[in-house]
């Protein structure tokens, strides 16, 4: 192991379109949407660990969340469950992360992951990361790590590259598209040149600030100013100047679809961003009526392609329902097709219009 790689595992967001499973105070990425055993932020560090030093796996979240992060990681050193005083997006997470490592190693490469994607094939995924850290490296390059897509998804962002390799494995980025329509999509999955954006990164810090520096300069400015606390006792402080001064901006928009430095590396390892319950339905095992459940107590009659998750105490029965999402916890039960899931986000935003927080 390399002591100058580190992780950043990015857990702060609040899962709302698995509600009502995932809630506000215990959101998706510590809950085990699949049934395997671990959370979903578990399965993370444990892919990490297999090939980064423990001390240098970094736990970015929510401050209403470090306590379900050290109950659910006790292998975590205290001091790498970093905290944010406010939600904006990931571009600050990202800044905060790179300018604590820089500040005490700066030949440092990170590797910044979502908390809450699914990845089957960790042996290929462990390939990928050394490939990436490898060119990292050795060049002032950013790089995202892109799936083969295997179906024209709407949901994913789309990243464009150049045929030509720079090195084994790794293409210059062209373009990114974000969520594209459905004819747009096939589009992209037909002409061969486009990959679905992983939101996986990797990157030395001393070559990402210069990229805030340019591309987010209010940004870099607030961070710079406060850089001499990071790692002192003045850190928790000097982020709540920093963040109410940060704009609410993903690393994507903000950085990686600007930067003329930008790389990717076409991947294969099993690949899902669990962000809704139709990509749960697609990774759980079926029924022969092509019915996904995530609870034991499930029976179905004249029932098609639905994804149902209940509470293991209580006993479901389900009749003609076909391409339907049911969803039951001790105090919401939620059925919607299939094709609105998308729509869940404007359910809940209703719920809280009429029934304030009890049920977020």
């Amino acid at each position: 192991m390399n002591k100058h790689h580190y992780v950043a595992i990015m857990a702060g967001g609040i899962g709302s379109r698995f509600w009502p499973m995932s809630r506000t105070n215990f959101p998706k990425q510590f809950l085990d949407i699949l049934n395997t055993g671990k959370t979903l932020i578990q399965a993370t560090y444990d892919r990490f660990a297999a090939f980064i030093p423990a001390e240098n796996i970094y736990v970015v979240t929510s401050n209403e969340y470090i306590n379900i992060v050290k109950k659910q990681l006790p292998q975590l050193p205290l001091q790498n469950i970093l905290g944010e005083p406010s939600r904006k997006n990931t571009a600050p997470c990202i800044a905060y992360i790179s300018y604590k490592l820089h500040e005490f190693d700066p030949e440092a490469s990170l590797i910044v992951a979502p908390s809450d994607h699914l990845i089957l094939d960790p042996v290929a995924f462990n390939k990928v990361c050394f490939e990436a850290l490898s060119f990292v490296g050795k060049h002032n390059a950013l790089i995202t790590l892109g799936i083969k897509p295997t179906y024209p998804h709407t949901g994913y962002g789309y990243i464009q590259y150049e045929q030509q390799a720079v090195s084994d494995n790794v293409y210059k980025v062209k373009t990114f598209t974000e969520k594209p329509e459905l004819p747009i999509a096939r589009t992209f999955i037909a002409s061969g040149d486009f990959l679905w954006n992983a939101g996986i990164f990797v990157w030395q810090v001393k070559n990402i600030i210069p990229a805030f520096k340019k591309h987010l300069p209010e940004m870099y400015d607030v961070f710079e100013a406060e850089k001499e606390h990071f790692n002192t006792t003045q850190e928790v402080p000097a982020l709540q100047r920093i963040y109410p001064l940060c704009t609410n901006i993903s690393i994507d928009f903000g950085i990686m679809e600007k930067a003329d430095n930008v790389y990717v590396i076409p991947s294969s390892f099993g690949w899902s961003d669990l962000g809704s319950w139709n990509s749960a339905w697609e990774n759980l095992e079926k029924d022969y009526m092509n019915n996904a459940s995530g609870g034991g107590n499930v029976i179905v009659f004249d029932t098609q392609r639905c994804m149902v998750h209940t509470p293991e105490n209580k006993l479901v029965v389900i009749q003609g329902m076909e391409d339907f999402i049911v969803v039951d916890t001790n105090d919401v039960l939620l059925i919607c097709k299939r094709e609105k899931e998308q729509d869940i986000k404007e359910y809940v935003a209703e719920v809280k219009r009429n029934k304030g927080d009890k049920y977020l």
